[in-house]
């Protein structure tokens, strides 16, 4: 178990005085300016032996800070064994291959049953706190019914570089994600970039839709068709890579091209009835999927301890498989 830890530093002859919480996350990269606020808050900050509650007060040359951190508490979550596809752990992280179906984080109505509750149990006292608490730190998500990669943070050192990562979009490091996708549809040109701007819907708030640029987010989706799977050219497998990490990047970018996900009810239900157009197996093997046919397959990104590039691949699921095997027997009727 963790014990609660004093750490202290002592500013150097040559700093520029500054607010103590930027002064205590520039002396201690691996927790959270987040975190050291909290505590910080909570009495758990000494300046020269006393307790200082400002988050915004001045320390400058040879000030002594000693920070306490506590022991983290247990999660919220109870633990839960699952059987989960671990492609990787370590000390500060671990790389699920999620398979459909499974909700990552608790919510209401997946108050159980999460990716989360797995994890909790899996890794145990690895978990050494995440925000002073004992969890696992979610970097990124994957919807429910999109199976693939997840890289997970054990501790508050490998939250804070994964966040940082995620939220550069890989644009000044090795951070790669690429999914592969079944889409209504054959895209033109066969290789191209989707830059269009994302916001929650007005209409519905459960969908996310394409909006003016300055009132959405950027997102931006690079794709190439990797096969046209069927002699009529009803569906595709599309190679996606994002560029930026939005909710519903890639089922949206396709939708709004007119290309759908195969099995995806909340953007491709105008496509339903493309299925009669299926030979028999493909029509059994898309209605067996049940689900955005949407598989996570690459996932890149630098060891946030280390520094090293870590990169790891899944093939297409079973399911995903078993469709596009159809539709290269079967084909299309007419």
């Amino acid at each position: 178990m963790q014990q609660p830890e004093d750490r202290r530093t002592t500013l150097s002859d040559e700093v520029t005085p500054e607010r103590l919480d930027r002064a205590l996350a520039r002396a201690f990269p691996d927790v959270s300016r987040a975190r050291l606020q909290d505590l910080i808050r909570t009495g758990q900050v000494r300046r020269n032996g006393a307790v200082v509650l400002d988050l915004s007060v001045k320390v400058g040359p040879g000030t002594e800070l000693t920070v306490t951190i506590p022991e983290a508490v247990a999660a919220a979550p109870r633990g839960e064994t699952q059987a989960l596809v671990v492609v990787y752990e370590d000390d500060d992280l671990i790389v699920i291959d999620k398979p459909a179906g499974l909700v990552v984080h608790p919510a209401p109505g997946h108050e159980s049953g999460t990716l989360v509750n797995g994890l909790i149990a899996h890794c145990g006292d690895s978990l050494s706190g995440i925000g002073g608490v004992r969890r696992p730190g979610i970097v990124h998500r994957l919807d429910k019914d999109t199976s693939g990669l997840l890289v997970v943070a054990k501790n508050d050192r490998a939250h804070k570089g994964l966040t940082e990562q995620f939220a550069d979009h890989g644009r000044t490091g090795p951070l790669e994600r690429v999914y592969r996708a079944l889409v209504w549809g054959v895209p033109e040109p066969r290789v191209g970039t989707i830059d269009a701007h994302l916001a929650r819907s007005q209409r519905n708030r459960e969908k996310i839709a394409v909006v003016r640029a300055e009132t959405g987010r950027e997102a931006i989706t690079h794709y190439h068709v990797e096969e046209a799977l069927d002699a009529a050219s009803l569906v595709a497998l599309v190679r996606c890579e994002l560029e930026t990490g939005r909710t519903h990047q890639i089922r949206v970018h396709m939708s709004h091209r007119g290309h759908p996900l195969l099995g995806d009810a909340v953007y491709g239900s105008a496509f339903k009835t493309k299925a009669g157009r299926l030979g028999e197996e493909a029509r059994a093997a898309l209605l067996t999927l049940g689900r955005q046919a949407l598989h996570a397959c690459v996932l890149g990104f630098a060891h946030p301890r280390t520094g090293e590039t870590l990169y790891f691949e899944s093939p297409l699921p079973p399911d995903m498989t078993a469709l596009a095997d159809a539709l290269r027997r079967k084909g299309a009727t007419a």
